[in-house]
């Protein structure tokens, strides 16, 4: 049914992908360019503790990053180490995360996460994962309960500054709506090749960021957008 609504009235609406891939590639560029103009450079700052990183990631996912945050500081309250929560009752790991929501399921998740850690390294630490090659790397990741690729390439990307490009909700409609994806298909496999080497971390926050403020799901505000004129989207809506 929200199919056959407009694209004025259903901001979700796309434009068909038409760009071959050495222009998407070009249109990327621009499109980060721009971002970079309207955003401003990226504080790199330290990379964040890798299992930190990955545990507030799995408290992320379908959740505010409010919420997630909520969850975070009150697991670390609780349990300062993360052989405190191994160690807890899961119910009690799961109080601590009721704000992230599901936390009975996220709880058992962790649980599974640092056993496998303590059980195959002896030692609750994802640093053994700089060694391994980078497809090594995200498998290890994928293999772990409730680790999608975006959840694996955060943690690769901010944890270990690898060049890897996590695609979350604002970036996926971004993305759409600006030609570079489709429907079809993993967007992390159709972007990875279009992002600029080295601005992997720097266009995702930027591309969040335009999510957030400017290309919402609802009531988009596309004449206040620098990428309108490159936008099939944009440019239908301000007709």
């Amino acid at each position: 049914m929200a199919l056959l609504r407009s694209a004025r009235c259903c901001p979700l609406a796309r434009a068909p992908l038409s760009f071959p891939i050495m222009d998407r590639a070009a249109h990327m560029v621009e499109v980060a360019d721009r971002l970079r103009r309207r955003f401003g450079p990226v504080d790199h700052g330290d990379p964040e503790p890798p299992l930190d990183l990955l545990v507030r990631t799995i408290l992320s996912q379908n959740t505010s990053d409010r919420n997630r945050d909520r969850a975070y500081a009150e697991l670390r309250c609780r349990f300062p180490t993360w052989e405190d929560v191994l160690a807890a009752p899961p119910r009690e790991v799961a109080g601590a995360i009721q704000g992230a929501g599901l936390h009975h399921q996220r709880a058992k998740r962790l649980h599974a996460v640092l056993a496998r850690l303590r059980d195959e390294r002896g030692t609750l630490t994802l640093d053994f994962l700089a060694q391994l090659p980078d497809e090594e790397a995200v498998q290890w990741l994928l293999s772990l309960p409730g680790v999608g690729k975006k959840t694996a390439y955060v943690v690769l990307l901010f944890g270990f500054g690898r060049p890897f490009f996590p695609v979350d909700t604002h970036i996926s409609r971004v993305t759409k709506r600006l030609g570079l994806t489709d429907e079809t298909g993993d967007p992390h496999d159709a972007l990875a090749p279009l992002v600029p080497p080295g601005q992997e971390r720097e266009l995702h926050l930027h591309l969040i960021r335009l999510g957030r403020e400017v290309c919402r799901p609802r009531q988009p505000r596309c004449p206040a957008c620098p990428l309108r004129d490159v936008c099939p989207y944009g440019q239908k809506e301000t007709r």
